[in-house]
C-alpha cells in the first residue's frame, strides 16, 4: 500500500502517514514472528509504542492491519518482472530478477516471512488475489518465457518451475535465516553473504537455462 505524503508546510498528513507506517512496520514484525493468529492488536500497539486506540484509529481490526501488511508486501513483490517484454535478453532479465529477490530477502526479511506463513497456512487471506490478479500476472510472464524458448534464446525448460526454483532459492535467505546463519557460521548475514548467494543462484539457474551470466 503506497501513499504519497502531501507537499508544502501542511504537517498533519505527513504525521498521519508516519504514524501509520510505524504501526505497519510493527505489525509486520509481529505477524512474521507469531503469524496472523498469534499476533494481537495489543502486541502490535506495544511494538509500535502507541496506545491500542491509535491502531484502531487507522485499522478497524487485526484483519485490517494484516490486509494492509500483505498489500505492502505485494506492492514490493516481483516488481522487477512487471515490465518484462519478449524483446528483453533473458540472461539480463533473470540476473536482474535474482539480484532483486536476493536483495529483498536482505532488506525485507520480515515481509518475506509473513508471506511464507500466509502460504503455509493455505493462503486464506490471499485466495482471491491468487485466483485473479496473480494468475493473470504469472500467465503473462510465462508467455514471455515460452516466446524466448520458441525463439531459441534459452533452453526448453518449464518456465513455471523455473520461477518456483528462483523463489525458493532466493527467499530461503529470509525465511530460513537462522539455518543459513548457522550453516555459514555468521551471527549476522552481511552484504558479502548475499552477494555470494546471488552469484551462486545466478550461475546455477542461468547455466540450467543454457544462458551465460550477463556482464554487469
Amino acid at each position: 500500500m503506497s501513499r504519497t505524503a502531501p507537499r508544502g508546510p501542511y504537517k498533519p498528513g505527513r504525521i498521519r502517514q508516519k504514524s501509520e507506517q510505524r504501526i505497519l512496520s510493527a505489525a509486520t514484525a509481529a505477524f512474521a514472528q507469531h503469524g496472523f493468529t498469534g499476533a494481537s492488536m495489543q502486541s502490535i500497539a506495544d511494538a509500535a509504542s502507541v496506545p491500542k486506540a491509535n491502531v484502531h484509529y487507522y485499522f478497524k481490526n487485526k484483519l485490517g492491519v494484516y490486509t494492509a501488511v500483505l498489500e505492502n508486501i505485494l506492492g514490493l513483490w516481483d516488481t522487477v518482472l512487471n515490465d518484462l517484454t519478449i524483446n528483453d535478453d533473458p540472461a539480463i532479465a533473470l540476473c536482474r530478477y535474482i539480484d532483486a529477490k536476493i536483495d529483498f530477502s536482505r532488506t525485507h526479511p520480515e515481509e518475506s516471512r509473513v508471506f511464507a506463513k500466509e502460504m503455509l497456512s493455505g493462503a486464506p487471506h490471499l485466495q482471491e488475489f491468487l485466483e485473479a490478479d496473480y494468475g493473470q500476472w504469472l500467465d503473462a510472464r510465462l508467455t514471455i518465457f515460452r516466446a524466448w524458448i520458441d525463439a531459441g534464446k534459452m533452453d526448453a525448460i518449464d518456465p513455471a518451475h523455473l520461477l518456483f526454483m528462483i523463489w525458493g532459492s532466493t527467499q530461503h535467505y529470509a525465511d530460513f535465516a537462522p539455518q543459513v546463519k548457522q550453516s555459514l557460521h555468521a551471527e549476522i548475514l552481511q552484504q558479502a553473504h548475499f552477494d555470494a548467494a546471488a552469484k551462486t543462484v545466478k550461475q546455477v539457474i542461468l547455466k540450467g537455462c543454457g544462458l551465460a551470466i550477463a556482464s554487469p
